[in-house]
């Protein structure tokens, strides 16, 4: 594991937040344990239907970050390519474009065109957070200094070498961030995917607001927080650690 020294924010972050998170998550279980529940409230917040439903956020979640990454930061390379930098410009506005539109708007109507369900969402959810991940692959790779790449050539490194040993490590905390930014949007944007039938906590939100019951509404939107800032938290600890020592 790689040594650093950890600024005060980051030991806050790395240790403040999780601990933040399991005392209000700890908070809602004692509430959900012992509050005098109805037969919907009951139901809809029940351990395993909420346990159900968290897997099912989690996964949307997983499958986009995955699908993101893969496509966003290749992208962003060919883009800093001599040969294909022209590109730039139209694919940037075209991820511009996808997260502008409401995501709502986005699933719904993907939905309506090529059916409801998970890919539906997984789909949607991709488009509206892949800009992050490009443009900060993109600003990453360009901020390198081109003097360490010009000597790195010098010392008879190819091109590909040049990318995986020297761009790629320098730009990788830029590339993190943006990472991190579209994990965290993900997590927010997931609570649609329920309106496609696609499942996640967004359930409970859909469910408080349709029966006009408050606890179910608060609880989904706070579960939805939570992992927010779990994944923040995961986020920004990848991050301190995929980044190579001397640049962090």
């Amino acid at each position: 594991m790689r040594t650093t020294t950890l600024s005060r924010e980051d030991r806050l972050l790395l240790f403040g937040l999780p601990a933040v998170v399991l005392v209000v998550l700890a908070g809602w279980c004692l509430w959900r344990a012992s509050a005098d529940l109805g037969d919907i409230e009951a139901r809809a917040l029940a351990w395993d239907a909420v346990g159900q439903l968290a897997v099912e956020h989690v996964l949307i979640v997983l499958v986009c970050a995955v699908l993101v990454v893969g496509c966003a930061v290749p992208l962003g390379i060919l883009l800093t390519r001599a040969r294909a930098g022209f590109l730039a410009p139209a694919v940037t506005a075209a991820a511009n474009a996808g997260q502008a539109a409401p995501v709502i708007g986005v699933i719904v109507l993907l939905a309506l065109a090529v059916g409801f369900g998970f890919w539906t969402a997984v789909l949607a959810l991709t488009v509206y957070a892949f800009l992050p991940v490009l443009a900060n692959t993109v600003a990453g790779l360009r901020g390198v200094d081109s003097a360490v790449i010009e000597a790195a050539r010098g010392m008879g490194m190819s091109p590909f070498q040049v990318l995986r040993r020297v761009e790629l490590p320098m730009a990788l905390p830029v590339i993190m961030t943006g990472v991190r930014t579209a994990l965290v949007l993900l997590v927010g944007a997931g609570a649609f995917a329920t309106f496609i039938d696609a499942g996640g906590l967004g359930t409970l939100i859909q469910t408080g607001i349709i029966m006009f019951r408050h606890s179910i509404l608060v609880s989904g939107a706070l579960l939805v927080a939570l992992l927010a800032l779990l994944v923040e938290w995961t986020g920004r600890v990848l991050e301190l650690f995929a980044t190579p020592k001397g640049l962090a």
